[in-house]
């Protein structure tokens, strides 16, 4: 006979799991839409902002220097901005990204070094002893872009001294809320986009392109990093809340499985008491 004590005690410790991973999912939810929001709400400017870019770069004088954002050179390093969560309980995001940069760098025949932004990130580049030139934790769940300006800047003054000839984002692009794909974006050396002759209008810019170009590219690269970690908030509060919806209804399911136990237990123990009861009487008798 099962122990009815026992029982009843795991009930109570599933039913508070339970109530907590409720309130957590109720949390990321509210966290979630907020995410979203601002997720979504730059993708328009990043597209616009590489169509201007390559109408810029289509205006340099032939024979002018190329900006050092702009410029192709054999890959002898590589470097990758791998953004990652603070914190876990986001289902499988975390494994799906850290297995998408070890994928990469397998694949490589070249040096690749990580600039790991999240602490889980940090985390998996330490245990597999990878090359880190920096790491970024504690962003929140709200980040501004100056908070993120320091991960751009070593992008581009390393980029800019020869140390890396090509840098990627690894970062979770947010699908919907129940899809987050990993993704590796070639971020330097900027690819300027093609434009669509229907789409090409003819702009005056002051002053020269080369001088509007060279301003617009770093802002550029701030932008495409800033976008990355809000789509990785984004995609990372999905997560969590479908991780706790799912623990919430496992846990439902179990106290279900737990209380049925329970009654059967209780059920015999009561038909035992009973039997022993009938068979004293029959004794006595």
């Amino acid at each position: 006979m099962a122990n009815i004590r026992a029982i009843r005690r795991r009930i109570r410790g599933v039913r508070s799991t339970a109530k907590i991973t409720r309130a957590m999912e109720m949390i990321a939810a509210s966290r979630m839409r907020r995410a979203q929001e601002r997720g979504l709400a730059g993708r328009p400017y990043a597209e616009k902002i590489q169509q201007v870019i390559a109408d810029l770069a289509a205006l340099t004088e032939a024979g002018q220097a190329l900006h050092p954002l702009l410029q192709r050179r054999p890959i002898k390093k590589i470097a990758l901005v791998h953004i990652t969560p603070d914190r876990g309980l986001c289902g499988g995001l975390t494994s799906s990204l850290n297995r998408t940069i070890a994928s990469y760098i397998l694949e490589q025949k070249v040096p690749v070094s990580v600039i790991a932004v999240g602490r889980k990130g940090c985390e998996f580049v330490r245990r597999c002893n990878m090359e880190m030139a920096a790491e970024f934790t504690h962003l929140g769940d709200r980040p501004g872009l100056m908070d993120t300006q320091p991960i751009s800047h070593i992008v581009i003054d390393d980029y800019s001294r020869d140390v890396f000839d090509l840098v990627c984002l690894v970062y979770a692009r947010f699908i919907s809320t129940m899809v987050q794909r990993p993704c590796v974006q070639q971020l330097l050396p900027v690819e300027p986009a093609s434009i669509p002759a229907a789409q090409k209008v003819e702009y005056i810019y002051e002053p020269r392109p080369d001088a509007v170009l060279g301003s617009l590219l770093p802002r550029f690269v701030e932008m495409e990093v800033y976008h990355a970690i809000l789509e990785s908030i984004a995609s990372e509060q999905s997560a969590r809340m479908v991780a706790m919806k799912n623990a919430t209804d496992n846990a439902n399911e179990l106290i279900d499985g737990l209380t049925l136990l329970y009654n059967k237990a209780r059920q015999e123990a009561i038909t035992k008491e009973l039997l022993d009861i009938a068979g004293g009487v029959e004794a006595l008798a």
